[in-house]
């Protein structure tokens, strides 16, 4: 259940951030919950969505969707396994294994990554940056069912200054996609913003409005893969983030018209045959390579990933229809074959 309250800002309120506002107001728990209601499209402003940075005038008319009565989540450590790849008194690299959810909300409020991390760390060990004690250690997120390298923060100097980083795009961050279909060209940018879509909030999509944020992606071709029957063909890309916006890549491939395998929310444009999914049962995606430089010493980190278990098994099927690698498909490789398997392969179904 939800009502909707109505604030006029006066005077005082004038100048002020909307998220900032919100949160002064009590209408949401906290700044960050304020900025995902934006995000939702639950508050409007003068009756069109407004963007979080949105600064506030007086008289303006500002409605919030409000959760009736919102469940209170209690955040504790719970005994999950972490693939930790680096880890100091400032940050941790992990690899995270599919079906984990980076923090608890009201459909998955426990065995998620927070409740690994304050198992493993403690909260007095875990940064703070985003003033939830449901997001301790977290700076950036992957989705549930993609899997693959991440940062977690440990002290909130480190926390602030890899969200600076991440915002200035200065971590370069680097993912291994299966597409539908066979792409025409080696490389492109895919430049086009995104929102929440208009007909269902879980759902992101590009689209031209308000409250839609800039995204960034570009790929490089890897492999190319021949129709068969059931399919229209497969391209491998590498896929780099220059924003990091809910679903990017999953949405920026979708409005290509050429969404990943296995992803059972962004279909639109794949084949319609089952058996075009490879059997897989999640998207194929995988942050595979990330690289930064360290928040406090200032050292350059850079870590490799390789394919987990069931994406590399979804590859091996199309072996025999390959077209050839790509140059890049070439260095990437390299790459991968010099690479950590992750060790833990966790389920789709998640704990």
């Amino acid at each position: 259940m939800s009502r909707s309250v109505c604030h006029v800002a006066t005077q005082s309120d004038a100048g002020k951030r909307l998220d900032a506002l919100l949160a002064e107001l009590s209408l949401y728990a906290s700044r960050s919950a304020a900025v995902r209601a934006v995000e939702e499209g639950r508050v409007l402003v003068g009756g069109a969505q407004a963007a979080k940075k949105h600064k506030v005038s007086a008289g303006e008319a500002i409605v919030c969707e409000l959760d009736e009565e919102p469940e209170q989540l209690s955040v504790g450590p719970e005994p999950i396994d972490l693939d930790i790849r680096f880890e100091d008194d400032d940050l941790i690299v992990l690899s995270k294994q599919v079906g984990l959810v980076c923090h608890p909300s009201v459909d998955h409020a426990s065995g998620t990554l927070v409740n690994a991390l304050l198992h493993h760390c403690g909260a007095e060990h875990l940064c703070n940056v985003q003033g939830d004690d449901d997001r301790l250690g977290i700076v950036h997120r992957l989705d549930r069912d993609t899997s693959g390298l991440m940062l977690a923060a440990k002290s909130n100097a480190a926390g602030y200054a890899l969200m600076e980083d991440i915002r200035l795009r200065a971590v370069d961050r680097h993912y291994i996609a299966l597409v539908h279909g066979v792409m025409a060209h080696d490389t492109g940018m895919i430049d086009a913003p995104i929102a929440r879509a208009a007909d269902e909030r879980t759902r992101m999509a590009v689209r031209d409005t308000p409250s839609a944020r800039e995204a960034i992606t570009t790929f490089r071709v890897l492999e190319r893969f021949e129709h068969a029957r059931r399919d229209d063909g497969y391209t491998l890309i590498e896929c780099k983030l220059f924003t990091g916006r809910t679903h990017q890549i999953r949405v920026h491939m979708q409005y290509t018209r050429h969404p990943i395998v296995g992803d059972p929310v962004y279909t639109a444009g794949a084949p319609r045959d089952a058996a075009a999914q490879l059997g897989l049962e999640r998207q194929f995606l995988h942050s595979f390579r990330i690289k930064f430089a360290h928040p406090v010493t200032g050292e350059e980190l850079s870590f490799v990933d390789n394919l987990p278990r069931d994406l590399s098994e979804a590859l091996e099927k199309l072996t025999p229809r390959s077209m050839g690698r790509t140059l890049a498909g070439e260095e990437v490789a390299a790459l991968m074959d010099a690479a950590p398997v992750p060790s833990i392969e966790g389920s789709v179904y998640g704990f």
